[in-house]
């Protein structure tokens, strides 16, 4: 009886320490090509990249726990079959396309010479980056500059990762302070954003590929929680053999929480709490505006999970406090 005991104890201590080596959070740094790599085991997660070729520094790309890519290839990496439209949704980012007039969002390698000047660039500064035993971090201080390379903005971020089974999670704190008076124009398109692989479109006629879904904690689905207002939302759908679920949550101490969603069956996973007017067709606006040394701060939390099926509300609950 002593040694069955024994033996038990010791399968049990085992798989609680392969169970803990699974869950190892390492980064790797690439100086070269201007990458961090973020690894979960042995797996890669994703990549901070912030290379001078980028319009703004961004995680890409993205696996779920099983090393299925869920965020587009295109522009990098393009796949068969999957859209090439909007060439400035990169992985995961963060930025607005009104800042004083200034538009940080489509920038882009497409943008032809003569129009460069409207637009915008997020320059990475300086990084540092640290583990833990349950989590890594990244933080890094950017620049919002326009065309002549004035800053309007710095920004200092840290991204926080850690894993759990089957769940991935970032969470993101980024703080903005205005080197001059700014404001951010009420307009659509801003302020984090993913764009993901095709599999997790809406489906639409003729598309045999995409079986993705929405569904926001205010109980609106599909493409009607576009520009609807909720703490949360999720993005559905079967990809590489599982079912792998996207939250993006929004923390109540953020400016116009809870956040409206600019999430588009195409494929635009977006929380854009400072479009208020546009989403609002008119009845409310906010046009943010720090003065000069002000700063603002935004927090969010982006979880990955792969499962037979999609998260329940009680499991997205559960994952809510950060």
């Amino acid at each position: 009886m002593r040694i069955t005991q024994l033996l038990f104890c010791l399968i049990f201590i085992f798989a609680m320490l392969r169970e803990a080596t699974a869950q190892k959070i390492s980064l790797r740094k690439d100086t070269l090509a201007k990458e961090i790599r973020v690894f979960i085991a042995s797996k890669l997660f994703t990549s901070f990249c912030y290379s001078d070729t980028l319009t703004k520094p961004i995680l890409y790309p993205v696996y779920d726990a099983d090393g299925t890519t869920i965020t587009r290839g295109f522009p990098f990496q393009p796949r068969p079959g999957e859209p090439t439209d909007h060439p400035h949704h990169q992985g995961i980012w963060f930025n607005y396309e009104n800042v004083n007039g200034i538009d940080f969002w489509n920038n882009s390698y497409a943008i032809p010479a003569a129009k460069k000047n409207l637009y915008g660039s997020i320059k990475t500064e300086s990084i540092s980056t640290a583990t833990q035993s349950k989590a890594a971090v990244i933080s890094y201080t950017a620049s919002w500059n326009d065309i002549n390379k004035q800053a309007l903005l710095k920004e200092n971020t840290t991204l926080k990762f850690s894993a759990k089974n089957n769940i991935r999670i970032i969470d993101r704190t980024t703080t903005l302070k205005a080197v001059t008076d700014v404001t951010f124009n009420d307009t659509k398109d801003g302020l984090i954003a993913m764009r993901v692989a095709h599999e997790l479109q809406i489906p639409v006629k003729g598309d045999t590929i995409a079986n993705g879904n929405y569904i926001s904690s205010e109980g609106k689905a599909g493409d009607s929680v576009w520009s609807t207002r909720a703490a949360w939302c999720m993005l559905y759908g079967k990809i590489g053999g599982h079912v792998t679920s996207i939250i993006l949550f929004d923390q109540n101490k953020n400016p116009g929480y809870p956040t409206y969603w600019h999430a588009r069956g195409y494929g635009l996973f977006a929380a854009n709490p400072l479009g208020q007017k546009v989403f609002s067709n008119g009845k409310i606006a906010l046009n943010l505006h720090l003065a000069k040394g002000e700063s603002v701060t935004f927090r969010y939390r982006i979880v990955i999970a792969t499962a037979d099926k999609e998260l329940s509300r009680d499991q997205i609950e559960q994952l809510s406090n950060f």
